[in-house]
This record gives C-alpha cells, structure tokens and sequence, in this order.
C-alpha cells in the first residue's frame, strides 16, 4: 500500500513521500525496509530506523526520528491497533487430508518421521522439522516454524492471537492483530494444553533445548532461552525475554517485559515483577492482601537487613 492511502484509511496526517511503498509493519527493535515502524516512545528511537518506509508516531516523538516520511497522531496507539489490521493475513480452512487425517492448510511441510494424532489442526505457512510429534487435538496457526525432535502435547495451542488491546477514548478495549508468528527451535517438548501466542510484530521465539510441563501460557513477543525448563501452571507475560537454563517452578508469573539472565532458578508460586540479572535461586512468596498494605509489607521487608545491623540483632 501507498502511504497516502493507509494515510486515509486511518483518517490522519502523513507527512513526506505519499506514494512511498509500505509491505508491512515492523518493530524498533527489529526496523525492516519499506516497512511502517511504530514508535510509541523516544527510548525505541535507534539508527536503524533510517531504513524504514514511514513511521507512525507522535508529532513531539518525530521531531527526533531519521527518516521523512510519516503518519501522525497523538492518539498513535489505537491508530497502531488500527493500522495491524490492515495488514493481518487470515488463514485458509483447514482441509481434512483423507491420507493423513490431518487438517491442514496450504503451503505445509514436514520432514520425515512426521507423526500425529487425531483432530489436529495445521494452517497455512507451517514448517515442521524432522521427527516432529503431535498429540490429539493440537492447533497450529499460520506460520508457525517448528525445527527437529520436537514434540507437543494433546490440547496445545501454537501461534494463536496475543492478548494485546488498548483503550479508546470511550473506554472499549480495541485489539490489536498480531503479525508475527511462533518459531520453536530443535530439541524441544511442550506438554499438553499448552497456549503458545504468536509476536505482535516480531517473533516468539522458543529456543532449542527447551521443556515445557502441561498448561503453560507463553504470551506474544516472549523468548525463552536454550535449555530452560518450564513447570506447569506457568503464565510469562508478553515481551518477556528468559535467559538460558533458567528453571521456573509450578505456578510462577512474570510479568511483562521482564528479563532473566542464564541460570536463574525461580521457585514455585514466586511472583516476578522486576528483572532478574544475577544467577541463582529466586523466591517471591507472601500471603495476599490488599494492594496497599502488601506495599508497606515488601518496603519493611526490602529493609530487614539494614534494620537488623542498625540494632545490632545477631543475625540467625
């Protein structure tokens, strides 16, 4: 598309070139040519961004952006939700393949000793490696790649929709399209009923090595490093990115854009709410309470130490 028409279709301003040709949407960290790139902040500005077709952004935010080309708003995030759906690509209906008894979409490939169960789901663009295993009732969005010795348990969904939306001004929630896709490395296990989303503009990344136990939530954007094991119950939150060999207890949550470095391990039920950049052996456990006084609690508790010298306490 032109930048003047995707200009009119969302109803704001462009500035530069109108007949520059947009191919998709792109990410400051990851700015692709002839791309529209989507800058929601001056700490994603980077040279990189040269490259790019156009940018959506803010007119204060472009005063110090490299390129000429432009779309404007102040209200840019839901002008972004808006602009992913003008890019989204639906997948093909699946067919039921009579020889495989797998429903599948175009564009599928596999290498050998593929193997599957029954009433599973494959869209268009999956690539699947050499000795790949299925479990019944599995579902494989579009694009997902999938390297070798992979296997996936009964109930597990790769490549679904992220959970990103934003807020209008009359207070609706808008959702936005998820462009990217799943890509899983070698080596890897993922239990049953697990839910795997796809990047909202690049990838979620499972890199080689990796085991996940059943019900696992891995949300948009995330990547989880090399030889990592994942209890269940686990919820990663989106743009998370874990480092390699961590191990994450049973029933842990991360929130968004947290960072792990290598060999962390992260007990079970600990809640993570902030970076992680030292290796070892992380808790975070306390009894619910309400949001005010859990504040004071972990204030006082940050502090033990310092009190405890200060008292002169003989520590235990």
């Amino acid at each position: 598309m032109k930048l003047v028409d995707i200009a009119k279709q969302l109803n704001i301003e462009y500035l530069g070139d109108p007949h520059q040709e947009i191919s998709g949407v792109s990410s400051p960290q990851n700015p692709i040519k002839n791309t529209l790139c989507y800058v929601s902040d001056k700490k994603y500005i980077n040279q990189g961004l040269s490259k790019v077709g156009a940018i959506l952004s803010s007119k204060e935010i472009s005063k110090n952006l490299p390129v000429k080309n432009f779309l404007l708003s102040d209200n840019h995030k839901i002008i972004f939700a808006q602009l992913t759906h003008i890019f989204a690509t639906e997948s093909s209906v699946p067919k039921l393949d009579p020889k495989t008894n797998l429903f599948k979409g175009n564009n599928f490939s596999f290498g050998s000793n593929f193997s599957h169960g029954v009433g599973v789901i494959i869209e268009d663009d999956v690539k699947l490696g050499k000795n790949v295993s299925i479990g019944h009732n599995v579902v494989i969005h579009r694009s997902t790649v999938i390297g070798n010795n992979v296997s996936i348990g009964p109930g597990t969904v790769v490549g679904s929709e992220g959970f990103g939306n934003v807020i209008d001004d009359n207070q609706k929630w808008k959702h936005i399209a998820h462009l990217g896709k799943v890509i899983i490395g070698d080596n890897v296990s993922i239990g049953s009923n697990c839910s795997i989303d796809r990047g909202t503009l690049d990838n979620t990344i499972i890199f080689s090595g990796v085991i996940i136990d059943n019900q696992v939530h891995i949300a948009h954007n995330v990547q989880i490093g090399e030889d990592t094991a994942i209890a269940a119950n686990v919820g990663i939150a989106g743009s998370c990115k874990i480092g390699k060999r961590n191990m994450i207890g049973g029933m842990v949550g991360i929130i968004d854009h947290i960072t792990t470095t290598d060999d962390v391990i992260i007990s079970a039920t600990s809640a993570v709410t902030h970076n992680l950049l030292d290796p070892g052996i992380y808790t975070g456990i306390l009894p619910i309470t309400k949001h005010a006084l859990w504040k004071r609690i972990a204030l006082w508790i940050t502090k033990l130490d310092k009190i405890v010298k200060l008292l002169g306490i003989k520590k235990i």
